[in-house]
């Protein structure tokens, strides 16, 4: 994938199939110790342990439609390219944490890509989830609940709001100032 905000859809899509009901996904972006940290956390079936110890493999799935699963595997590669590593824990209550790291400078690091239209997509696409967005860069943070953000916007369904929502978010994210962030203007 040529961009980490895909890993990030496929992480939720991965949540969400697993029965989740609420994912919790953070970016965080230090310039200063010249790291990204990525974090998708949910409270779905979760993984017994054999499973997080070969998630990461591109020759396992738990799918029954085919036999590898490129997923885990592509974004494990992304971050070692870069000096990083993606660990596959257990939630606290049931669910799987998934913590990927990145050298932020690194030459061979994917760009964040179009975290608007990702967005877009976790909140209006995945009906009955509650996401729960952090992202820092630097001293600048931003977040929201997909429940919270419904009621801000009035209870309206996202789909019925979505030019509403859409300016919510990109003015948020540029607000961020981050790189490689596709912001409409």
């Amino acid at each position: 994938m040529r961009e980490l905000s895909l890993h990030l859809l496929d992480l939720v899509e991965n949540a969400y199939e697993a029965g989740a009901t609420r994912v919790e996904l953070s970016l965080e972006e230090n310039p200063e110790e010249d790291c990204l940290v990525i974090r998708v956390a949910d409270n779905g079936c979760g993984m017994d342990e054999e499973l997080r110890r070969t998630a990461t493999s591109p020759f396992y799935t738990s799918r029954s439609t085919r036999r590898v699963g490129l997923g885990l595997s592509l974004l494990a590669a992304a971050a070692e390219q870069c000096g990083g590593e993606v660990q596959v824990e257990e939630g606290k209550e049931r669910g799987t944490v998934v913590t990927a790291t990145f050298q932020r400078s690194h030459l061979d690091r994917a760009p964040l890509g179009d975290l608007l239209s990702t967005l877009l997509v976790l909140v209006r696409g995945f009906e009955g989830l509650e996401l729960h967005y952090f992202h820092r860069v630097g001293e600048r943070s931003f977040s929201f609940n997909s429940s919270s953000l419904k009621k801000k916007l009035g209870g309206v369904p996202f789909s019925r709001n979505l030019r509403q929502l859409k300016e919510f978010l990109n003015e948020e994210l540029a607000g961020l100032g981050t790189e490689g962030v596709a912001v409409t203007r």
